[in-house]
């Protein structure tokens, strides 16, 4: 039997890419799949595709920067199972630009998904792990929180922050299992965010070569369906034909 049969498994981000993809995989290998995001239309037919498949799935409306929505879609998970045994924290935006650009409103929007998003999931979440005496954080950064290209000096800082918070965590308690995934160059909708017109085109060439979210859920996957004593802490997942 998969170590994730029967675990109950957040998803923030679930309505498109890689959270998508998660929700599938892991429904199907038998977890309970609590799924978020704020387009609930999209969300609706995914949960309704995995119970055609056979798998447990259910969704609420999530904002993952206002703090007290975050605390709701985890206790809704926590109410219907009494338990939660992982959170997979995937939002995240990339409106990519120039720092010259100015464009403050994106930068924060970034900090405010990419960042705060994260450590919502993980305060809304913590307290009840912790008095479970088990539990597991699963935060997505990326290649972007490896090193920084041009028109990503924001969107890069987001994604090192993500690394160090789950570092500090997985550092703080010997009870919860932490794990980073920092996924490649992955087919998805962030590009279409981009409101700065060069550095859109750019990223459409650099995404030539990707991934599909697949790629990245099965790593997801894996991380979860390791024994309880062993913690992935970080898995950095690239297109084989990519430089980057």
């Amino acid at each position: 039997m998969s170590n994730i049969q029967g675990k109950v498994v957040l998803i923030t981000g679930a309505s498109s890419g890689i959270g998508e993809a998660a929700a599938k995989l892991i429904a199907a290998k038998g977890a309970h799949v609590v799924l978020g995001a704020r387009r609930t239309d999209r969300l609706e037919k995914l949960v309704a595709d995995i119970h055609a498949q056979g798998g447990s799935a259910s969704f609420r409306a999530l904002d993952v920067t206002d703090y007290a929505d975050m605390q709701a879609f985890a206790d809704f998970a926590k109410a219907q199972f009494d338990k939660i045994d992982v959170i997979i924290n995937n939002a995240g935006v990339m409106p990519l630009s120039p720092l010259s650009s100015l464009k403050v409103a994106e930068w924060n929007q970034m900090l405010d998904v990419n960042v705060r998003g994260v450590l919502h999931g993980i305060a809304a979440v913590l307290p009840t792990m912790e008095a479970q005496g088990y539990g597991q954080v699963i935060n997505i950064s990326s290649i972007g929180g490896l090193a920084v290209s041009p028109t990503a000096a924001v969107y890069c800082a987001t994604k090192f922050a993500v690394r160090a918070i789950s570092d500090g965590l997985r550092q703080e308690t010997d009870k919860i299992r932490v794990t980073v995934v920092c996924p490649g160059v992955v087919e998805s909708e962030l590009a279409d965010s981009i409101s700065d017109a060069a550095a859109r085109e750019e990223m459409k060439a650099f995404r030539q070569v990707a991934l599909t979210p697949d790629a990245i859920a099965r790593a997801l996957a894996y991380a979860i369906e390791q024994p309880d004593d062993v913690d992935v802490s970080e898995i950095v997942v690239r297109p084989t034909a990519s430089p980057h």
